[in-house]
C-alpha cells in the first residue's frame, strides 16, 4: 500500500549558480569571443561602463608650437566656401577628401606612412572570384538565356574555382537543353583565369593547357590519362605507357608544374584571422618574465552617475532602485569574474613555465612529458579548470606562438628507462624529414629505426600517424626524380 510521507534529509551539493555560470563561460572563451562578450555586457547592463582614458590637450596658443597653432587657427579651403555665388567659390582642395589613412589624434602631425591603411579598407568589400568573372561577363553581348545561366554557373562555383552543378542542373535552372548549358559552361570557362569552371583538378589543368595550344603534348596526354602515376611521381611507368623516355616525361611535367591547380585561389576575398596571443613570456637577462594581453579588451567599472542616483532618496521607483542594485551586483560580479580568468591564465602559464622551463630555453625537442592534473595539482584548482584555461588560448613565447595545450604531451618511454614527450618527437620527425635526400626521402620505417638509434622506441605506425598529425605526405609522394 502507497501512503504519502513527510521525512527531513541532510545532503550536500554543488548548486550552479548564474554567476558561477557566468564564471565558467569567459573562462573558456578564447581573445575574440571575450572582447564580444565584454561589449555585449557592457550594452545590456547599465551600472557596466568603460574606461575612456582622458587625454589632456593644450588650448593656450601660447603654448602651441607656431605650426601646430597655425593648423589650429587656419581652416581648410572647403570651410571657407562663402554664399551661393559660383564666382565666390574657392577651388576646392582635394586633399580633403584623399584616400588617406587619418589616425584622428598625433602629436607630432605626422605623414601617416605609405603603407598604412586605406580609409576605404574599412567600409568596402575586397572583390572576389565571382565579381572578376561577373564583371568579365559584363563586357561580352549575351542574350537573356546565356546570361542567367553563366551567373547560375559563376554562383555554383567553389572557392578553389571548380565547378559543383551538374550540365543537368543547369539545364534544369534555365529550363533550356544540355547542349545548351554545356555552351554557357564552355563561355564560362574561357574566361579568366585560365582552368575556371572545371569539374576537378585533371579538367582544370586540361583548359590551361588547352589555352597555352598545347592540347597535342605529352603534357596533355599524361594529364588526361596518367594523373594517379603523376601524383606518384612514377616517371618510369608512365614513360612505358606513354613510350616515351624519361627524359620528354621530366620535360611534360616541368610544364605542367608551371599550371595552377587551383585557379581561384588567387581570387579569394577570404579574410586572414591571425592569431592574437592572450599571455607572453620574455626572456630578461637569465629569467622568464610573464604579461598578459590586454591589449584591445575594454576596461571595465561601475557607473559613478548611477552609483549616485542610488543614494539619492525619493529620486526614483522602488522597482528602479531594484534594477539598479540588481545591476550592480551583476556589474561587480562580471568585473571580478574578469579579474579572476586573467589571475588563472597567469597562473596556469606560470606552471607550465615551471614544468616546460627546457621548452622556453632551447626549443620543442625539449618538451617534457605533462598532463593536466600535473598542472592542477600545483596551482590548486580541478582538471576541467585547467582545460578550460588552456583551450584556445595562445602564448607569444621565445620559441614562437603555441597554443597551452601544445604543451601538454603524453610520454613515451626510452629504452633506458627515461620517458620523451609525444610533441618532442613529433619535433625530430619533422627536422629528419626537412633534412632528407628528396631523390631518396625516409620512409616511416626508416624513420623508426633512427628514433631507435636515439633510444626511442616508436613503431612503423605510430610514425605514420604522428607524420599524418603533422600533415607530412608519405614517401612516395615525396620523392623527386634525379635531374
Amino acid at each position: 500500500m502507497l501512503d504519502l510521507r513527510q521525512n527531513l534529509k541532510l545532503a550536500q551539493k554543488l548548486v550552479m549558480t548564474p554567476q558561477l555560470r557566468q564564471a565558467i563561460k569567459l573562462l573558456q572563451l578564447n581573445r575574440l569571443e571575450l572582447t564580444d562578450a565584454l561589449q555585449a555586457e557592457i550594452e545590456q547592463n547599465p551600472m557596466l561602463e568603460e574606461v575612456v582614458p582622458t587625454r589632456e590637450e593644450k588650448t593656450n596658443p601660447d603654448e602651441l608650437g607656431a605650426a601646430e597653432h597655425r593648423e589650429r587657427v587656419e581652416e581648410p579651403v572647403t570651410s571657407q566656401v562663402e554664399g551661393e555665388d559660383p564666382a565666390k567659390v574657392a577651388e576646392v582642395n582635394w586633399d580633403d577628401y584623399a584616400n588617406t589613412f587619418d589616425t584622428d589624434f598625433s602629436f607630432a602631425r605626422e605623414t601617416p606612412p605609405a603603407d598604412a591603411p586605406s580609409q576605404f579598407d574599412f567600409i568596402s568589400k575586397a572583390p572576389g572570384l565571382d565579381s572578376f568573372l561577373l564583371w568579365q561577363l559584363t563586357h561580352m553581348d549575351l542574350d537573356e538565356l546565356d546570361t542567367r545561366l553563366t551567373h547560375f554557373i559563376v554562383g555554383n562555383l567553389d572557392g578553389h574555382g571548380f565547378l559543383e552543378a551538374d550540365v543537368e542542373d543547369i539545364a534544369a535552372y534555365g529550363n533550356c537543353s544540355e547542349e545548351e548549358a554545356k555552351g554557357a559552361i564552355r563561355l564560362v570557362q574561357s574566361l579568366d583565369p585560365p582552368g575556371i569552371a572545371g569539374r576537378d583538378i585533371r579538367e582544370s589543368l586540361l583548359l590551361q593547357l588547352e589555352r597555352k595550344g598545347l592540347e597535342e603534348t605529352l603534357a596533355y596526354s599524361i594529364i588526361d590519362t596518367h594523373l594517379n602515376l603523376l601524383q606518384t611521381k612514377n616517371y618510369a611507368q608512365i614513360a612505358r605507357e606513354t613510350g616515351s623516355s624519361v627524359r620528354l616525361v621530366k620535360e611534360a611535367v616541368k610544364i605542367i608544374e608551371q599550371l595552377q591547380p587551383y585557379p581561384g585561389n588567387e581570387y579569394s576575398n577570404e579574410q586572414t584571422n591571425y592569431v592574437i596571443p592572450d599571455v607572453y613570456v620574455y626572456k630578461v637577462d637569465d629569467d622568464f618574465v610573464i604579461q598578459l594581453n590586454d591589449d584591445g579588451l575594454p576596461k571595465l567599472q561601475i557607473s559613478e552617475e548611477y552609483k549616485a542616483l542610488l543614494k539619492q532618496k525619493n529620486s526614483m521607483s522602488s522597482e528602479s532602485k531594484s534594477y539598479l542594485r540588481e545591476s550592480k551586483r551583476n556589474a561587480e560580479w562580471f568585473i571580478k569574474s574578469i579579474h579572476q580568468r586573467q589571475r588563472t591564465i597567469y597562473k596556469v602559464m606560470e606552471s607550465l613555465l615551471k614544468f616546460q622551463r627546457d621548452f622556453f630555453e632551447r626549443g620543442p625537442g625539449y618538451l617534457k612529458p605533462l598532463i593536466l592534473r600535473d598542472v592542477a595539482d600545483d596551482i590548486g584548482m580541478h582538471e576541467s579548470t585547467v582545460s578550460r584555461v588552456t583551450s584556445h588560448k595562445y602564448a607569444h613565447t621565445p620559441q614562437g606562438i603555441y597554443e597551452l595545450k601544445y604543451f601538454f604531451s603524453t610520454a613515451v618511454a626510452t629504452t633506458d628507462g627515461d620517458v620523451v614527450a609525444a610533441e618532442a618527437i613529433k619535433t625530430k620527425i619533422r627536422r629528419y624529414i626537412a633534412a632528407e635526400d628528396p631523390t631518396k626521402p625516409l620512409s616511416d620505417n626508416k624513420i623508426s629505426q633512427m628514433l631507435a638509434e636515439e633510444k626511442i622506441k616508436v613503431a612503423r605506425r605510430t610514425v605514420a600517424k604522428y607524420r599524418d598529425q603533422m600533415k607530412i605526405l608519405p614517401v612516395k609522394h615525396r620523392r623527386q626524380a634525379r635531374t
